[in-house]
């Protein structure tokens, strides 16, 4: 399609937020029709649909949620103009003072003083707005609107501020583009990781340590082996691993910087009359371990990896499952190298990534952010150092987008945006390059011309926060792990009472072969056991009766259903063997 063709269709960015924003003005028209006591705060778009923020005596219902869709639909229909027009400063404060909007009022008197000040008029309705909009109401496809939620939110983001109700919707310009979505968005639910977590046996969330996720028997054994692959994969490219201490001083902390850009997010305390800070990320401590020895240009570049436990402090208003916690392993590495060596480094370390991601099945976009407002270093540091990111993916034949101002306050870095079985798409990988903590922390090498030199390095994740990559991965399988993952890789189910030994001989000889094994010798239904086991998604069931104790076979079953008749038990151990080996995604 052709980008003149594009230009008015939601493969359009632009033009899909312009509609989005169009609808959120037209759930505010909707709103003061229904509610007129009702006040307006804002209504952006979002990366998912678009949503309004509230004054409201009560939260909404979902009755009035659908009454609220019925004159979205209403207006829709009448296809009112939208018009802008501009006021003056004063004026405008007094035109939404005689419309009873306060929030109105507070973001003009915020505005800058040269700020245009701008107006949306659709029918009787008129909004605060910068726009762009839709020209008119007529443009959205009523019948494919749908108002998904309404949450408590603070205004402005402060806490100490208003609580206003936040209604959620999402449009789309074919009413099939419509049930496609809420099709997928159903389909989420009943793979959220929180539920699956729960169901499975993996983790659970308490009260007793919000944000701190507590991991269950299957939990670990997932996670050990997550964590097992990660050691393989990183000893195969040539890192070693280390383990620094999870508190050290604000001494440190400042050296870094983090005490000054990141100490909001972090857990102190005092030890001996000095403060300490729980680490949040395992950079400072890594800077120590090469500071510890002398090196030469001959051990460059060092990769060295750390899965290390961290701690962050976030509001509880954000916290998510496994998704967004306050303490979480993280896959930490550091390559520290020359900066002949920075774009082949940063290359092998992608080619890592790409190696790690497909095998989980998951594909990835890159973005590149820049220098932020809070930053240290010079500008032409960052850019030279931006150019050797460019040119190192680039070369690869690898497309990136730029994300501007959103670097590490020490360098710039490539964001890894996996996308799951569902087309979502999740920041967990990233490579962040650095030549501002070498130098604050006097890192040195012995050169080929046998003088100091100041090293370049890398920090990076592949895996990010093992606990958030474990709920991402749990939604992307909608818990059916693979085999070489799964808690559980074979349930043997004894058809009768006599067949009970017999199930445990198999099941003893499987895990003496490596294989996480479960009998189920319950006195229940066959039919029962098999249904019961494909819902705790075990990968294979062993149906195990008299026959099979006379012939010495087993008779192996598939979660999804498919029959594979009696066979060896050896003859089953290699058939899993290959599967768990080649890591196969099925």
């Amino acid at each position: 399609m052709s980008e003149e063709n594009n230009q008015y269709t939601f493969e359009n960015e632009q033009y899909r937020r312009t509609y989005w924003h169009t609808c959120s003005h037209v759930l505010a028209q909707a709103m003061k029709r229904l509610h007129p006591e009702v006040k307006l705060a804002i209504g952006p778009s979002i990366d998912n649909g678009f949503y309004y923020d509230f004054d409201t005596p009560e939260p909404f219902t979902e009755g009035q949620l659908a009454e609220l869709e019925a004159e979205m639909r209403k207006i829709c229909k009448e296809k009112l103009k939208l018009e802008r027009f501009e006021l003056p400063r004063e004026e405008a404060v007094k035109f939404m003072e005689e419309k009873g909007e306060p929030y109105k009022v507070e973001l003009i008197h915020d505005l800058p003083e040269d700020a245009v000040i701008s107006f949306y008029k659709q029918g009787e309705f008129t909004d605060l707005c910068a726009g762009p909009h839709l020209d008119s109401t007529g443009r959205i496809k009523g019948n494919a609107i749908k108002l998904t939620a309404c949450n408590a939110a603070y205004w402005r983001g402060d806490s100490n501020r208003q609580t206003l109700q936040r209604i959620y919707g999402v449009a789309f310009p074919k009413k099939d583009e419509l049930d496609e979505y809420l099709a997928k968005i159903e389909e989420a639910k009943k793979r959220d990781h929180r539920r699956l977590g729960k169901e499975l046996g993996l983790f659970m969330l308490r009260d007793e340590g919000p944000g701190f996720p507590f991991f269950l028997p299957k939990g670990m054994t997932l996670k050990n082996t997550l964590l097992d692959y990660w050691r393989q994969v990183h000893k195969k490219y040539g890192y070693v691993e280390i383990s620094t201490p999870i508190m050290l001083n604000r001494q440190l902390w400042e050296r870094s910087g983090h005490w000054d850009h990141y100490k909001n997010n972090m857990y102190t305390t005092v030890i001996d009359d000095v403060d300490f800070a729980v680490k949040p990320m395992n950079c400072p401590g890594g800077m120590l371990v090469y500071a510890s020895e002398p090196h030469s240009y001959r051990e460059l570049p060092l990769r060295v990896g750390e899965i290390g436990l961290v701690h962050r402090h976030e509001l509880s208003g954000a916290l998510h499952g496994l998704f967004r916690v306050r303490c979480f392993s993280q896959d930490d590495a550091h390559v520290f190298m020359t900066r002949e060596q920075m774009q082949d480094v940063i290359q092998e370390t992608v080619r890592l990534f790409d190696e790690v991601y497909s095998t989980f099945g998951l594909s990835y976009t890159i973005e590149l952010s820049t220098m932020p407002e809070d930053h240290i270093g010079t500008v032409e540091e960052w850019e030279r150092n931006q150019d050797i990111l460019k040119a190192a993916i680039t070369d690869m034949g690898k497309e990136f987008v730029i994300n501007e101002g959103d670097g590490a306050f020490y360098g710039p870095k490539l964001d890894f945006h996996l996308a799951d079985s569902l087309g979502r798409t999740w920041q967990c990988g990233t490579i962040q390059l650095d030549s501002q903590l070498p130098e604050r922390f006097e890192l040195e090498y012995t050169g080929e011309d046998g003088q100091k030199h100041r090293p370049v390095m890398i920090h990076r994740v592949v895996l990010g926060s093992i606990e958030r990559f474990i709920g991402v991965i749990t939604e992307h399988f909608a818990g059916a792990f693979p085999a070489w993952l799964a808690p559980v890789q074979v349930k043997v189910l004894p058809v009768t009472d006599r067949a009970e030994e017999y199930a445990k001989e198999v099941a003893a000889k499987l895990d003496g072969q490596g294989f996480r094994c479960e009998v189920d010798g319950r006195n229940e239904k066959i039919g029962k056991k098999i249904r019961e086991a494909t819902l705790e998604k075990v990968p294979y069931m062993l149906v195990v009766g008299d026959r099979d104790m006379e012939n010495g076979t087993v008779s192996p079953r598939h979660r999804s259903g498919e029959d594979l008749g009696a066979m060896s038990l050896d003859a089953f151990a290699a058939l899993l063997g290959e599967e768990v080996k080649s890591k196969a995604i099925k």
